[in-house]
Formats: C-alpha cells, structure tokens, sequence
C-alpha cells in the first residue's frame, strides 16, 4: 500500500545519539567510593562508548558476544551500557552479592567472553577466575594494578567509529533473575524492547523524564535492566546523578548540591533515608519525583512524601518485564480525591501503562480469569512488547501460550484497573481454606514506629493448615512486645489475620538482590511449634 513510514530499525545506540546531539554538555556526575567527584557530559559518553565499540572489535569481540559488568554506580559503567551495546554486542550486568555457586553459573551459562569490573571486586574476580574459562579478557573500570584499566584501554583508540546496525529484535542485553528457586534465568532484551519501554518511562503519565529532570538512580545498574533510566535519561538528555555508597547523609547532599529531581529506589532506600534525617533534624531535599519499587512501599513512606511535595510513582514489575509494567500515573479524579485517598492509591501498585496489558487467574491452576472486582484475589500474569516470551537458552516458551506470563505473584485488579499485590504464590497462607497475604501482613507490622523490619510465614496447624508467625527485627533499644504489636496489628487487619505467634530476631535473611528470602526464613523455622 503507497504511502507508508520510513523504515527506522529501533536500537538504544539512536537514545545516546540524541543526547550527544541535543543536550552534549548535560552533565553526568560521578561520587565515588572515596569521596570524589568526577564530571563527564553525554558528548563524553557518547565519544567514550565509540572508543569502546572500537577496543571490542581490537580485541576480536563479535557482535552477540557477550560482554559482563561487575560494578557499581558510575560513569565508566554508563559508557560501557553503551558502548557494548554499540557493538552490537550483549550487555550482562552481574549482581556483585550473588552467591559463588549463582556466578558461576551464570557467567558460564551466559559464555561471557569480557569482564569489566570494580576494583573494589577483585576479590570476586580472584576467587572466580579459574571457574569462568569463557572470560578471554578482564578488565577493571578503576585500577590498573591486576589488570587494564578501563581508561587506558579505551585510551588507545580515537573514537571515529560507527555504531554496529542490524535488526532492532537483535539481543543488546542480559540480565539473570536471582533464582530463589533453582539456578538463575537469563532474560534477554532486544534494541526494540528497550526502546519501546523507554518511549513509555518518559511519557507525562509514567516517570516524566524530561531534559530538565535531574536523576539520581540509587537502584543498582545490575538490577532489572536499571529500571531503564539509563536508556531513558539518554532518550531525553537528562542530567544523571550516580553514587557508589548509598549513604542517605552523602545521598541527601548530593540531592541538594546536584539539584536532582528524580531519586529511584527500593523502599530500604527511603527507610534509611527518614531514619537520617528523623536522627539529625534535615529537611527533606527538594526532590519532585520518587520512584519506588521492588517490594511493595507502605503507606507511611507514601504519606511523609507526599506531605513533603513528593510526586510518589511506584512502580511494580520485575526483570522480566524490563522491569515497568504498571506504575501510580494520576488517575482523572484524582484532584478531587482526599489526600487519604490518594495515599491509599500511591501505596498500590498503580495501573497498567500503555504497551502492558495485566490480568488475574484462578490460583487452582484451571487458568479462569478473575474480575476485577478488587477483592478476588489470583495469578498475576502479564504481557507486552518488553515482557519475556522465553528464559536465554531455553526453546519452549516461558508464557506457554507465548502471550501470557506468569509472574508468580497474587493480587487483586480493582474495577477502576488498580492493581494490589497481595503475596507471591509460593508465599501466601492458607488459613481454614481462605488465603491470608503475607505481605499486608508485613506492610502493617512496619508501619510501627518500633519495626525496622517484618516477614510473615506460614507454620502447619492441626486444625486450620497453616497458621501465620510473623519474624519482626527490632528498632534498637525498642523493648516492644509480641502483646504490643498484635495490639497495633488488631483494626489494621482482619482478626482471623492476626499472627498466631510474633518472634523478634537480630536480622532477617535476604537474597542476593536484597529481597526477604521466605524460602531461607521457612527453613529456618521448619521446626516451629505454634504455642499452645
């Protein structure tokens, strides 16, 4: 049919173009490990990417290869997102705080031919050499004492380079989930899924990225594809602000000198951060939009930001889903909604963006599709054009349909399209035949001003199943007890829902990425007995 568009192949290396082209001096600012500053621009990432795709291809580096990260925050790990990526290459950003058997598998799984990495992780890298023979060339960002340094070996080259071209569904890069269950899984993604799902995170009604935003990314550039603010700060020029500690005085000043407007960040981040100034008395920094997600946030973050001017966006999706698909975008009434009622929307997990499509089934397995009604509660599943259609290296789909995918997670769609989290499937109790979230469940336990931190499980019970016990970590010096905080709990939750037995603990088991490991807390309870 005459009269069709131009035929553009959608690939990341056109987001850092833009940049370079339209905001070339917008700043991207470094604080590193030991304090100092560093400044670079998106015309010096761009030139320094370049230099990279022609050190990859120095060295024999093909495209698809696949070309690991081990690092932290910063510049020299920004260039190399596009610089591998430039190459036509697979970009594999590894979690640093996996356990050895986890890194062993996944680099050889993914046969990673480069390693480019901190020096504060040698020791990881001298540890594991000898377990990862498809690494030919190891190089580290910040040091030239073991090993190349990243600037020397980019040094080298001029920059007059091209960015490699092809097809917009070629694989730019890779990112294993943490394997709670088994080995990791690698999900692949495209230039083309990256590109799209960027499209969305700028728009008005998601993460308003525009080239006056400010960004402070304090989730890891390892975890889920960044949350894709590289790709988006680029797609828009926006300044980039990055920190290799997350100390919440060094996050707060950086906040106020850098002028960031944006801060992205699991709810720990905003824990440590009200503990920081609740302890010296600082006012909250100008900050215009918080990002949130990875776990679900409560209601008392939600409220302290909002009542500092705060436009709160959490989000909920995961690696598969590169990582956004449903985010707290304002709905229309929102301007007539109370404040208690906009709280109570900020602490869901929002609706669907455009380009993701959500639903709930039956959690019996018969795969029914539930309404959304905002209290029947099933399977989550999700689809989309940056959501998984298979694991790396697997043949059969990951959605068996190739449409739907399972997330594991269980929760409820309201009429309206609002989408709750209440559990992961794995993890919700059943009680006398009726399902109790153990993650309400926590949310109500943290919001106690004497709870650092809460996770609930399930223990059998002769009579209704499983019972709940909720394991709760202690502010320091709080003498709360079990009677005080079932006293708190009681009104914020169902009474059949109220914990059978409240244990304090010193810490609580994380995973690798920092998530509360249910399977680790179950096992070190499998023995429990529920008092008389």
């Amino acid at each position: 049919m005459l009269g069709m568009m131009q035929d553009w192949e959608m690939r990341v290396s056109a987001l850092l173009d833009f940049a370079a082209s339209e905001q070339p001096e917008r700043e991207i600012v470094t604080h590193w490990a030991d304090g100092s500053l560093t400044r670079t621009n998106w015309r010096g990432i761009r030139h320094d990417a370049l230099r990279m795709v022609q050190a990859l291809r120095r060295l024999g580096i093909y495209p698809e290869s696949r070309v690991a990260t081990l690092a932290m925050n910063h510049a020299h790990h920004l260039t190399a997102w596009f610089g591998v990526t430039g190459a036509g290459c697979v970009l594999h950003t590894i979690n640093p705080r996996l356990f050895d058997d986890q890194l062993d598998f996944i680099v050889n799984h993914a046969r990673d031919r480069v390693l480019l990495y901190d020096a504060a992780f040698q020791p990881i890298v001298d540890r594991m050499k000898s377990r990862w023979p498809t690494i030919e060339h190891f190089i580290c960002f910040d040091s030239d004492e073991h090993c190349p340094a990243f600037e020397d070996w980019i040094g080298a080259e001029d920059g007059k380079a091209f960015w490699s071209t092809g097809d917009e569904h070629q694989p730019c890069m890779l990112c294993y989930t943490s394997g709670t269950t088994g080995n990791p899984k690698g999900v692949l993604y495209s230039n083309r899924s990256n590109v799209l799902h960027t499209l969305t995170m700028i728009a008005p009604a998601c993460l308003a990225i525009e080239p006056r935003s400010c960004v402070l990314p304090v989730v890891p550039m390892f975890h889920a594809n960044n949350w894709g603010l590289p790709w988006a700060c680029a797609a828009t020029g926006a300044k980039m602000v990055y920190s290799q500690v997350n100390d919440p005085d060094v996050l707060c000043r950086l906040m106020r000198e850098e002028q960031v407007s944006h801060v992205g960040g699991v709810p720990t981040v905003w824990f440590s951060l009200f503990q920081h100034l609740d302890e010296t008395g600082v006012e909250l920094p100008p900050i215009r939009v918080a990002l949130s997600g990875g776990s679900a946030v409560p209601a008392s973050v939600v409220e302290r930001l909002m009542r500092g001017g705060v436009r709160v966006m959490q989000a909920w999706g995961m690696t598969e889903t590169s990582p956004i698909a449903t985010v707290t975008w304002e709905p229309p009434e929102w301007d007539t909604m109370t404040f208690e009622e906009q709280v109570a929307y900020k602490s869901s997990q929002g609706r669907q963006v455009c380009g993701s499509q959500v639903r709930i089934v039956s959690l019996d397995d018969s795969g029914v599709e539930m309404p959304h009604d905002g209290t029947s509660a099933g399977a989550l599943q999700v689809r989309g054009p940056w959501t998984i259609r298979r694991y790396f290296g697997e043949k059969d789909d990951a959605t068996g349909s190739g449409q739907w995918f399972d997330t594991g997670d269980v929760a409820t769609i309201s009429p309206a399209g609002v989408l709750r989290l209440t559990d992961r499937t794995k993890d919700v109790i059943k009680s006398g035949g009726e399902w109790i979230s153990s993650v309400e469940l926590e949310n109500a336990a943290v919001s106690h001003p004497d709870v650092l931190e809460a996770a609930a499980i399930g223990v059998p019970h002769p009579r209704w199943t499983e019972r709940p016990v909720l394991v709760v970590v202690r502010r320091p010096g709080s003498a709360l007890s079990p009677e005080e905080l079932l006293g708190f709990l009681s009104g914020r939750v169902a009474r059949w829902w109220l914990p059978d037995a409240v244990e304090f603990v010193r810490s609580i088991p994380h995973t690798g990425t920092g998530k509360i490991s249910k399977k680790d807390l179950r096992e070190i309870f499998c023995d429990y007995r529920l008092p008389a």
